[in-house]
């Protein structure tokens, strides 16, 4: 199913000044960099992960308008297809991205996250941040945030995710690993930001990587998770620290606060 979004929501002249001073140049905010070597199997294994992590924070309303930034193949697109949502939109800043989405018959556009969401004239009911958080510098995030914000419908959602910040095995290499990141989160930060841009009804959750119920392997690494996760908040807890969540990264969902 093709999206019904018309060319004239996405097409008003798209000013990329903000965009052109983002901070992070090796891996920029608006293009997706998680995909695996072979692309075609990322339709698999992403669409696996996603529906999973994320398919129940979405609205119910197949009509729904949703923008899904740094898109990348589509993967996410792909997923909302198969799910029966009609006027979805992706965009990423790299052509060859969204090639292969196209190829697979999604509304995927090459564009700007910040350019594209200024010049969108009409409001989203979803916007989906698929690159992390971390490839922006605080001010960019607040920026960002607030931009989302201002773009969606009455009520509407947002969906974003981060590296975890306190993960006490892989939080710090995950930060420090990639030069393009900025910061690390934590279930109080996340929640923090989203707060004060101005969301209500927020959610910080896990995200479970191991979601391949076929694979024997993945139940041991599922159980391994499981135990050190509960030893992780444990030890917190001996120290005074109230932070559950202790995957490798955590997402976040909020609605956009009533103007009451």
């Amino acid at each position: 199913m093709r999206s019904t979004v018309t060319p004239t929501d996405a097409s008003p002249p798209i000013d990329t000044a903000l965009d052109d001073m983002l901070t992070a140049q090796m891996e920029p905010f608006d293009s997706f960099w998680e995909a695996p070597t072979n692309i075609e199997k990322g339709y698999r294994t992403f669409g696996a992960f996603y529906r999973h992590n994320y398919l129940r924070w979405i609205p119910k309303d197949r009509s729904a308008r949703i923008l899904v930034i740094s898109c990348g193949p589509g993967y996410f697109v792909n997923l909302l297809r198969q799910e029966g949502y009609a006027n979805v939109v992706g965009i990423d800043s790299f052509p060859d991205k969204v090639a292969f989405a196209t190829r697979h018959g999604l509304d995927c556009r090459v564009a700007r996250a910040f350019g594209f969401l200024t010049a969108s004239p009409s409001p989203w009911d979803v916007i989906i941040a698929e690159q992390e958080l971390n490839h922006l510098t605080k001010e960019e995030i607040l920026r960002f945030m607030t931009l989302c914000r201002d773009k969606l419908s009455e009520g509407g959602t947002v969906i974003v995710h981060a590296i975890n910040g306190a993960h006490p095995i892989v939080g710090s290499e995950s930060r420090w690993g990639n030069f393009d990141h900025y910061n690390a989160w934590t279930q109080y930060s996340l929640q923090q930001v989203l707060e004060y841009t101005g969301y209500q009804n927020i959610r910080v959750f896990p995200l479970n990587l191991y979601v391949f119920w076929t694979n024997p392997l993945n139940y041991v690494a599922l159980a391994w998770d499981t135990l050190t996760r509960v030893f992780f908040r444990f030890c917190f807890k001996m120290v005074g620290k109230t932070n559950a969540l202790f995957s490798k990264k955590i997402g976040a969902v909020g609605r956009k606060r009533d103007r009451g």
